[in-house]
């Protein structure tokens, strides 16, 4: 099937060709200017990339760049980035429960991608492990945008795997259009019983622009489809909820601002924001978390078990939660000088404070702390002999702490220092690029040796448009990362390794991912050499890309899971080891025409990526080959849409990991534009309504992305219904 669907792209992508007569590409996918179609009320828009400093459009590199906004970002952004972004060509969502949605890009997650804010880092602990939530917010960001491949050499050799860029508009970088504008938003989503409130404020008087925002956000137990367990591959499933995830309710808030001076050569700025988080670790993860404990005499007397079970459903007596907080300070300016070499200085800089608690039971066990101070300098300077391009500084100080029973990481300090320049051409109907980065990480960690490790990336693109419609782009890359304080330390003061065999003593069970993980002091760099080969068409009607790439490691840091247990806790080990990751991603767009029903266009967008270590395993927690097709409509206040997303069978799953099963998921929705109050002919407040569905045929899915597959599986039918107040 996979191959079949590798044809079914190349098909459509060749049919391109055929598009003249009926219209543009509805939304952001790059239309046609209006002279060139015969429908009205299309224009054409520039999606241009903000994460590249040189303001490129994603029509002009032949770097893998997806951006999100506008109606589209609307309707899929939801709880986490990475339920924002599942579906995009390319991305997936790594869930462990609700709460979290780890994005993975091309089967990269972790610390290989990057989650900024504003083109600063999340500074949370998402990457430490797969049970902590990334902080930032989707419903209130501007735009996303999703860097892959060679791109991300602009943010760090690290994001191997890619960037995703949050940019909203908590620092103004302009005046507003009026003295006060802003929206609110009010959800209800039945999986959950969960309720969202969402509001935006932007206002200013002269030079001064200030913005306010902020979202609340509650949620219950997710239902789904049958058993969380699944009895395929859990043996004893009494423990298991039914009909729900157990554990898996929360609340979180985020409020926020910023203001900003703003004159005629650029703008300085300042913003905070607060965010608090505390939802709760599906059950199973923790189903038999506590057989290593007692195995080393760590056996709870009874008076903390009643305590345990006490403000607790019934099989619920072991919950962990977790309650994160993070505090975060922003200042950003962009000085655009009249006359000189320079073309535009920019920098941002934040202080972040985060901690976050595991509780079990209510009982704070384990606390994890992160410090961090990142700062970004950008000198884009005026064309020289034609090449036009951006020097950077990037630095970052983090200090990280765990304290508690399950302390299972030494507090450390990394100090990190990155420099980049990334330079474009461009000649006729060529466009080349090329970018050169040096990284420096100096770790500092308690009860360990000193370790500093040096990472040099290269980047080169080439782009033809060789015709009006059509270009052909490739992309080379090589990157090189560090290995993380996680990778590193995590449990070395409780192992003692003899060649290919490992002795470990009371080593710390991390309960939230029901497992134990050994870090190594010898890992080292990894490399990644990454080539990526883009056909793209923009026609009158049609639009679209398919992508080949290929991804070739050297010392490909991973953690496998070993086969051992500890009781009945599995045990997982850091390793390095050579790997590679190919795959093949498309998406087009069709303008089906206009009737008078309205305006409808179609989308057929797929993605497989395969990842095997050198020894002819497979990588780990691989997402499975997807395809899937959308219909959208578009009448005045009218507009909805209808897709299907078939996920394939994930039957290469990593050594000593469960199989999932392929699944077809169906999905809908539709809105209602109302103009409350015209004022000239214009619209100066606007409702809309808006009803979508996921998953509406109530499937059982289990993400082979997820540690917890085989204890709880993605939401099953959900309907969500909103109003949104824009004025």
């Amino acid at each position: 099937m996979k191959r079949s669907m590798i044809w079914l792209a190349v098909a459509a992508a060749g049919c391109t060709a055929t598009g003249d007569v009926y219209g543009a590409v509805i939304g952001s996918k790059n239309p046609v200017a209006p002279e060139q179609t015969p429908l009205q009320n299309y224009a054409r828009l520039e999606t241009v990339i903000v994460s590249a400093p040189l303001h490129k459009s994603a029509a002009e590199t032949a770097l893998p760049v997806t951006v999100i906004a506008g109606d589209e970002l609307r309707q899929r952004a939801g709880k986490s980035i990475g339920f924002t972004l599942d579906g995009t060509p390319g991305v997936a969502s790594a869930s462990f429960g609700p709460a979290v949605g780890q994005p993975v890009i091309r089967g990269q997650s972790g610390p290989r991608v990057k989650v900024l804010q504003n083109g600063i880092g999340s500074a949370d602990a998402s990457a430490v492990s797969a049970d902590h939530a990334v902080t930032v917010e989707p419903l209130l960001a501007e735009s996303v945008e999703v860097l892959r491949g060679p791109a991300t050499l602009l943010y760090g050799g690290g994001a191997i795997g890619g960037v995703v860029n949050v940019i909203d508009n908590q620092i103004p970088r302009a005046l507003p259009e009026r003295a006060l504008s802003g929206a609110i938003e009010q959800r209800h989503d039945s999986a959950s019983a969960g309720d969202t409130s969402v509001f935006k404020l932007d206002g200013g008087a002269g030079p001064i622009a200030w913005h306010l925002d902020g979202v609340y956000r509650d949620w219950g137990a997710i239902d789904i489809p049958g058993l969380a367990f699944n009895r395929d591959t859990i043996a004893d499933i009494d423990e298991s909820s039914d009909g729900f995830i157990a554990n898996s309710d929360g609340r979180n808030h985020r409020l926020g601002g910023g203001l900003s001076w703003v004159g005629e050569q650029g703008y300085i700025g300042f913003g905070v924001s607060e965010m608090r988080n505390k939802y709760g670790i599906p059950s199973g993860a923790h189903a038999h978390a506590e057989g290593a404990e007692h195995d080393h005499g760590d056996e709870p007397e009874e008076e903390e078990l009643a305590d345990d079970a006490e403000g607790h459903e019934e099989g619920d007596h072991d919950a962990i939660r977790i309650d994160m907080r993070q505090t975060r300070y922003d200042l950003a300016g962009e000085w655009r000088p009249d006359a000189g070499l320079l073309d535009t200085v920019r920098w941002r800089a934040g202080y972040t404070d985060y901690e976050h608690s595991e509780l079990e039971s209510g009982v704070k066990a384990t606390t994890y702390t992160n410090e961090t101070w990142d700062g970004r300098l950008e000198l884009i300077h005026q064309p020289i002999a034609g090449w036009h391009g951006v020097l950077g500084l990037q630095l970052r100080d983090t200090n990280f702490a765990a304290q508690g029973e399950e302390a299972f990481i030494p507090e450390s300090t990394t100090r990190a220092v990155g420099v980049f320049v990334v330079e474009d051409y461009h000649s006729g109907n060529w466009i080349y690029e090329v970018g050169l980065r040096a990284d420096r990480d100096a770790i500092e960690a308690a009860r360990q040796n000193d370790q500093t490790f040096r990472a040099y990336s290269a980047s080169a693109s080439v782009l033809l448009n060789f015709d009006p419609d059509w270009s052909v782009g490739a992309a080379f890359s090589q990157s090189q990362r560090a290995p993380t304080v996680e990778e590193l330390y995590s449990n070395v003061e409780t192992i003692e390794r003899h060649n290919d065999h490992f002795h470990y003593h009371d080593p710390v069970v991390h309960a939230a991912t029901r497992s134990i993980e050994f870090g190594s002091v010898d890992l080292g760099n990894e490399t990644s050499r990454n080539l990526d080969l883009t056909l793209r068409y923009s026609g009158a009607i049609v639009d679209g890309f398919i992508t080949a790439f290929h991804n070739d490691f050297r010392e490909f840091i991973y953690l496998a899971t070993t086969g051992f247990a500890v009781g009945d806790v599995p045990v997982l080990e850091y390793r390095q080891e050579d790997a590679s990751f190919y795959g093949v991603e498309f998406n087009l767009t069709t303008l089906l025409g206009q009737t008078r029903l309205g305006k409808f266009s179609v989308d057929v967008y797929g993605d497989t990526v395969r990842g095997k270590l050198d020894r002819s395993v497979d990588v780990p927690r691989m997402p499975p080959w997807r395809i899937g097709t959308r219909l959208n409509w578009d009448a005045q206040q009218w507009s909805g849409y209808a897709g299907v997303l078939h996920a394939g069978d994930q039957n290469r799953a990593g050594e000593f990991e469960s199989d999932t099963e392929g699944y077809t998921r169906l999905d809908a929705g539709v809105s209602y534009a109302l103009a409350l109050f015209n004022d000239d002919g214009g619209d100066t407040k606007n409702a809309q309504l808006f009803l979508r569905g996921t998953n509406l045929t109530d499937r059982t899915i289990r993400a082979s992305t997820s540690f917890l597959r085989d204890y709880a599986p993605e939401p099953g039918r959900s309907v969500e219904a909103g109003v949104r107040l824009s004025f």
